[in-house]
């Protein structure tokens, strides 16, 4: 018989919504330059003042901001905005905020840069990994997919899906998680996902019948190429869509 006790749940522990509230602005504050690398943040009683919360807020704020790697406190000189090289670039606040930046557009390609690079060569073990259940599954929501290329907005909810799936069946779990986390922000972004036409989505359904039928034929390179290609001249029309008109 086991007479060990049963442990207690791990408690964790959770920022009132008052700091949650304040690191997000001030996350959004450092991350597009208001307050530069190497420069110091208000003193806590300023802080106090400005957002009307307590200096035990503020310090609950300025720890959550520190593990971000976006400030570090100095003796002598208060809590200073570290370089970006430091910041945690996946944190979804910091993710946020950078699409936000004016130079937000060349994060927003370095994203699809990750996506083409990862999907890329997960299409490819989709191919060498894939099973009749899984094919089943894939082919279920091509189907889908045909059906609502008239409904623009319905067939961007399911081509989520659809990459969902052939990420699952690539089973590569960490660069899934990575392409998740950054994407799941950029989704939040009008100018990422921008304003589609059922022209575009016929284009998009094209791209995804050529990923479809080389991961049906088992061919990874051929699935592979077709990823990149689909991602590359998606964001390009998206890309060239928000741009200023001269």
């Amino acid at each position: 018989m086991n007479d060990r006790p049963t442990p207690e749940p791990m408690r964790i522990r959770r920022r009132p919504r008052l700091a949650e509230a304040v690191v997000e602005d001030l996350v959004n504050a450092i991350v597009t330059e208001t307050y530069p690398a190497g420069t110091a943040l208000p003193p806590e009683g300023m802080l106090g003042e400005m957002y009307g919360v307590s200096r035990t807020v503020v310090r609950e704020a300025t720890m959550a901001l520190t593990e971000k790697g976006l400030v570090v406190s100095q003796q002598g000189r208060g809590t200073i905005v570290r370089d970006s090289s430091a910041w945690g670039m996946l944190d979804p606040m910091i993710l946020a905020a950078l699409f936000k930046r004016e130079d937000g557009l060349s994060y927003l390609d370095n994203l699809s840069e990750i996506r083409s690079l990862l999907e890329g060569a997960m299409a490819g073990k989709a191919a060498e990994r894939r099973t009749p259940e899984a094919l089943a599954e894939l082919g279920e929501q091509m189907a889908k997919l045909q059906k609502l290329i008239p409904h623009p907005a319905a067939y961007v909810h399911e081509d989520i899906a659809f990459h969902d799936i052939l990420m699952r069946m690539s089973g590569d779990k960490l660069s899934k998680a990575v392409i998740d986390g950054v994407q799941a922000e950029a989704l939040r972004n009008h100018g990422y996902s921008g304003k589609l036409t059922v022209e575009h989505v016929r284009e998009t359904h094209a791209s995804h019948e050529a990923i479809y039928a080389a991961i049906v034929d088992g061919d990874a390179d051929r699935a592979c190429r077709a990823m990149r290609d689909h991602i590359e001249s998606s964001w390009a029309r998206r890309r060239a869509a928000r741009l200023p008109r001269r």
